[in-house]
């Protein structure tokens, strides 16, 4: 589709049923979760394992095609740990795997198909023993992890630093820098002298944005009815 032809009434009609679905079958699966956490196609989220928490404003996006995982793991020694910090936005495929501890910060993001584990799972060269390998993984405030990047574990992200696409991080990335590669490597540094503005800043009004949000929604689907929807359902055309 060209554009998207659904009228408002039944975009927040959807959007009711999205919350409602995360709060009664979602919400409950988490040990805790802050308040204005939004999840799109909360059906497509897979939580599994205890020990999942979700910090203050957590965005979580899925498809059908590309779900959401969180996961934790527990063996005799050990029992895995994820924590979410505020602000931090998910996008469709991530997935994240834990038999010790992944610590996400706040203002944090991850792209797409991003993999996070702090475990090998397997040994090398006995394949029936799981989990003789593992160390946490730290990811600081304000990261950006770019899209299909592996974070192994040990590691730890450094505080507003970037990685960029399909990288494998397996050593510590400083903080204020940009990396990528195979192994990841620095490639460069942030300039100290740019302002950096977090997802925290814009969500820092969260009554004002919502207001300023609904509004435009309302104006761009003003022209929007049920019938021309339900006809680009049916039979679209070119002009859809």
């Amino acid at each position: 589709m060209r554009h998207d032809h659904t009228p408002y009434w039944l975009k927040q009609a959807h959007r009711r049923f999205e919350l409602a679905y995360a709060k009664h079958f979602l919400y409950p699966q988490f040990d805790a979760i802050g308040e204005g956490a939004a999840v799109s196609k909360p059906w497509n989220v897979e939580v599994v394992g205890a020990n999942i928490r979700l910090g203050r404003q957590v965005h979580i996006i899925s498809t059908a095609e590309q779900k959401i995982r969180l996961c934790t793991w527990k063996n005799d020694r050990h029992e895995g740990r994820i924590d979410i910090g505020d602000y931090v936005l998910i996008t469709p495929g991530a997935r994240i795997t834990s038999l010790a501890q992944v610590k996400i910060g706040s203002n944090t993001m991850l792209a797409s198909h991003v993999y996070i584990t702090d475990a090998d799972w397997h040994d090398t060269y006995d394949r029936t023993v799981q989990g003789v390998k593992m160390a946490p993984v730290t990811l600081e405030e304000n990261v950006w992890i770019g899209d299909g990047s592996i974070v192994c574990k040990g590691v730890t992200v450094g505080e507003n630093s970037i990685v960029g696409a399909r990288s494998v991080v397996v050593d510590d990335i400083p903080p204020n820098v940009i990396a990528a590669g195979n192994p990841a490597r620095v490639v460069k540094p942030l300039d100290p002298d740019e302002p950096m503005t977090k997802r925290s800043d814009y969500f820092a009004q969260p009554d004002r944005l919502a207001h300023g949000m609904d509004t435009i929604d309302r104006y761009l689907r003003r022209d929007n009815t049920f019938l021309k929807w339900l006809r680009t359902k049916i039979a679209p055309t070119t002009e859809d």
